[in-house]
């Protein structure tokens, strides 16, 4: 049997889904991926072959960095993260006017791409990124049945009501106007319009015969697997397409002796890291160095980005690093910092850690309100919040009468039993555990 993976060049999303692949190649299996080179090293480690399909202008192998983006790339990155800086409106404005570029890139050439990808290896199921929209069209088009991974808060997958980049929820700490909150859906709703007018084009072009969709954005495959944990999704009164909650892909990590050493000492530490494209905000991982310094525990950051000289006076007892482990850490953490990107929620929440969410963009809005619903941890304005909110809301989460604990305690249980990779193959297969 052959699994097909189809990622975008971004490590975020590769590692995710390479670590689904693991239940096929660990029942010896073949496994493929379908990708830009960027990622190849991540392919290679997973003892995967890959076959070249670049499914967008930008690529991350792990940390971004606009000087080793394409020019109109680069653009549109140091864009978004301008706009990051002036909050959330501001942010997902920009981000829904980028969609019609960065979303549906080359998509006639892509979609033939694929279906040339999916003829030459054959594969018996494959598995796509939800993003991977012109990979998606190919297959919707020519009726191939497909697994389609959402990695984020199921938000990232429009229902009847909702509009793609217009979050049905956000934290207390956000309070957009009624007109603010107007004029971002009236832009969304112009962006899935002129979107699903595009994708039909397409569809038509490859297929005379294709049936049109009413909202490319909500277009999914037969089976949606969500990469997030069902308990902080359960009370959101969505009508969901047929799917499955994997919880999360807690991928295997390679030894590191410098982290081995650090964790023996066995003290309490905070986690942080705002992943491959929002540790460029160094100002906000700056603060939160301070807070962590007034509190006076451990920290373990990874910096990405961000040169760590911003971060202020480190203490010899922290861990500072470019890129960091972070399933071994989050192992071992007793909290959490994070822009609440779909790794870093789900991981942590997998490992049973209480999260502090300062979201940016996307659907971080949305996933960060699930927490603090759930009590799961919580949330603040990246922007807005100083030392001291930063310090008492790390300080709340890390007493030991905090209340959230049970309830991280139960879902990490229950992912443990039941990983992710294991939903995944019984999704796809009907097959029962190995």
């Amino acid at each position: 049997m052959t699994l097909l993976v189809i990622s975008p060049d971004y490590a975020s999303h590769l590692l995710p889904l390479a670590t689904l692949a693991t239940a096929w190649r660990e029942r010896g299996e073949e496994v493929v991926v379908a990708t830009g080179p960027a990622t190849d090293p991540i392919v290679q480690r997973f003892g995967y072959r890959r076959v070249d399909l670049p499914l967008g202008r930008g690529a991350n192998a792990g940390i971004i960095r606009t000087a080793q983006q394409q020019a109109e790339e680069a653009a549109s990155l140091e864009g978004f993260f301008d706009a990051t800086r002036h909050g959330m409106i501001p942010t997902l404005l920009y981000q829904a006017r980028e969609r019609l570029t960065d979303l549906m890139w080359q998509p006639e050439d892509r979609a033939c791409a694929t279906l040339a990808v999916i003829e030459d290896v054959a594969p018996d199921a494959i598995l796509v990124d939800h993003l991977a929209f012109s990979a998606r069209l190919a297959l919707h088009t020519a009726g191939i049945s497909y697994g389609d991974v959402v990695l984020g808060h199921p938000s990232a997958l429009p229902v009847a009501g909702e509009v793609y980049g217009f979050p049905p929820a956000w934290p207390a700490a956000f309070a957009p106007t009624t007109d603010e909150q107007r004029a971002l859906r009236d832009v969304c709703v112009e962006v899935s319009e002129r979107f699903t007018a595009q994708w039909n084009e397409v569809a038509a072009r490859l297929d005379s015969n294709a049936p049109g969709v009413e909202d490319a954005f909500a277009a999914h495959g037969e089976r949606v697997l969500y990469n997030y944990p069902g308990e902080l999704a359960r009370t959101d009164g969505r009508v969901l397409p047929p799917h499955v909650f994997l919880g999360s892909t807690r991928r295997a990590e390679p030894e590191d002796d410098e982290v081995a050493a650090w964790l023996a000492a066995g003290e309490p530490f905070v986690y942080v890291s705002f992943g491959s494209f929002l540790s460029v905000r160094g100002d906000v991982l700056a603060r939160v160095a301070e807070a962590l310094r007034r509190i006076g525990i451990r920290a373990a950051i990874s910096t990405g980005a961000t040169d760590a000289a911003e971060l202020g006076p480190l203490p010899q007892s922290w861990l500072v690093r470019e890129y960091l482990p972070q399933v071994r850490l989050l192992d071992h953490a007793t909290a959490a910092v994070t822009h609440g990107g779909n790794n870093s929620v789900t991981e942590a929440v997998g490992a049973g850690v209480p999260l502090l969410v300062l979201p940016f963009s996307t659907d971080q809005f949305a996933g960060a309100a699930a927490i603090e619903r759930e009590n799961a941890g919580r949330a603040l304005d990246p922007n807005a919040a100083g030392v001291e909110d930063l310090a008492r809301a790390l300080s709340e989460l890390l007493d030991p009468a905090w209340t959230g604990r049970g309830t991280l305690s139960a879902i990490s249980a229950d992912q443990r039993t039941d990983p992710g990779p294991e939903r995944a193959y019984r999704a796809l297969t009907g097959a029962g555990p190995a």
